[in-house]
């Protein structure tokens, strides 16, 4: 087993790594937005962005350690972003599962999460998330703790939120994880955008958008499965990061 120290910094790698790809993906809003993971341990802690820095700029030594009261673990440690605590100190709290949290303000998705629809299930892509997203309503910035308690029942059991007026989050049980579902999230937001714009959609039928979420989720037994599918699109975008951002990993 390896040591509390070993496994603390292959989780800086990764969580800097995501960093890195939601700002190669162009999902970022300068030095706003958050992404988090929580540290093994009996303590509740978790690793979060130093308020101030370009996700451009992240790297696995510059991840903030930070309690579930907000205090700074970390001597000489940068602050974060209070809405970042807010929103990811109180999934952690409600969500063993949810390791990593990730919360965008990207065009495509703050244009879905003013929509009155919410997302559609235009495309395959999408599909994933049927009927897998919670919807929480705006209530201004996120700077008020009396907030938690309803965030966190907007987001229920669902993999992902949609924080109308506001952004995507999703979670997951690796940094990993919570990047691809963002990645696609964002990417169904956009193709939503684009299909409403070409004129009138053509939606699949109820029991096919039923279909396809449960073989997205594993749920169905199908005649090729795939089960490496996001382990495989993960190392590959490591080998992207090693290639053009490979100090994200100091």
């Amino acid at each position: 087993m390896d040591d509390p120290v070993t496994v603390e910094w292959r989780l800086r790698c990764e969580l800097a790594a995501t960093y890195r790809l939601v700002h190669h993906f162009r999902m970022t809003d300068l030095i706003f937005t958050h992404i988090s993971a929580r540290l093994p341990g009996p303590e509740a802690t978790f690793l979060i962005n130093p308020y101030g820095l370009l996700f451009d700029e992240i790297t696995a030594s510059s991840l903030v350690r930070v309690d579930n009261a907000g205090a700074l673990l970390d001597p000489d440690a940068l602050a974060i972003n209070p809405a970042g605590f807010v929103i990811h100190s109180a999934i952690h709290r409600a969500r063993p599962d949810a390791h990593c949290v990730l919360h965008t303000h990207s065009r495509a998705g703050c244009a879905v999460a003013a929509s009155e629809v919410g997302l559609l299930p235009v495309n395959q892509i999408s599909l994933e998330f049927y009927d897998q997203v919670g919807y929480h309503d705006y209530e201004g910035i996120a700077q008020s703790l009396a907030e938690q308690e309803r965030l966190v029942a907007s987001l229920g059991a669902y993999p992902a939120l949609i924080l109308r007026n506001h952004g995507l989050l999703t979670v997951g049980s690796t940094p990993a994880q919570a990047f691809l579902r963002m990645y696609y999230l964002d990417q169904a937001c956009q193709i939503q955008i684009d299909a409403l714009a070409a004129g009138p959609v053509r939606l699949p039928r109820p029991e096919v958008c039923e279909f396809t979420a449960a073989q997205f989720r594993g749920d169905v037994v199908v005649d090729y499965p795939d089960p490496y599918g996001y382990d495989l699109a993960w190392a590959a975008l490591l080998r992207l990061l090693d290639r053009v951002a490979p100090d994200y990993a100091t």
